[in-house]
């Protein structure tokens, strides 16, 4: 069953998604990061401008993706895909969306990150009481405004 997080009260969601990949992808195989288009084209703006010993290789993953492009993406440590179920790798997601994710129980782990901005809060109870009414243990994490 996956096992899921939700890490509370982050001032900015991409600049501590941009953290958490980095710091992921030292202990896992495989992050996945969803989100909207427009939050996944600044995490991938973010993640290519980190100083070079911090550098994270990553790629963009869609369902469509050619099968030449597949090889390309197997290389891949960290992944940014709006849609992440069709995804090869299911180590960890990362949800910076407002929904619950189609497919995050194929993952070993899920990371809901929540700002502080009350409408996001709203929509993460939601996927609270989504996952908790299905029996996943959820943990939760209260980010300090120092940690990010």
């Amino acid at each position: 069953m996956t096992r899921i997080d939700f890490h509370f009260n982050v001032p900015d969601k991409l600049h501590y998604a941009c953290r958490l990949v980095r710091k992921a992808v030292g202990k896992t195989a495989s992050v996945v990061v969803t989100g909207t288009q427009e939050q996944l084209a600044q995490l991938d703006d973010m993640l290519w401008h980190l100083s070079p010993t911090d550098f994270v290789g990553h790629a963009w993953h869609a369902q469509d993706t050619a099968p030449e492009q597949a090889s390309e993406l197997a290389c891949a440590r960290a992944w940014l895909s709006t849609t992440p179920e069709h995804c090869q790798r299911h180590d960890l997601l990362v949800n910076l969306s407002d929904m619950v994710v189609a497919g995050f129980e194929q993952y070993e782990r899920l990371i809901e990150v929540v700002s502080v901005d009350e409408q996001d809060r709203q929509h993460a109870r939601k996927r609270w009481r989504h996952y908790a009414t299905r029996g996943y243990t959820i943990a939760q994490h209260a980010v300090r405004a120092a940690s990010n």
